[in-house]
């Protein structure tokens, strides 16, 4: 039995045609086209990148906060 891959998907699968990123988990478009094609350290590093994204666009979705 093989392991599962991790993956930071949430279930809320929208993708802002502006930005290019699924707003539940901020991977791009070729990022989750790829998810199973990448290797454990590829999905790593994007995975800790996650959390700039989702505040870089919070704050582009919302500048006044």
């Amino acid at each position: 039995m093989s392991t599962p891959i991790k993956t930071p998907c949430v279930k809320v699968c929208f993708v802002d045609p502006k930005q290019g990123v699924c707003v539940g988990c901020f991977r791009t478009m070729e990022e989750l086209g790829k998810w199973t094609r990448y290797s454990d350290a590829e999905r790593d590093g994007i995975m800790q990148d996650l959390p700039r994204r989702r505040d870089a666009y919070g704050a582009r979705e919302n500048p006044a906060g």
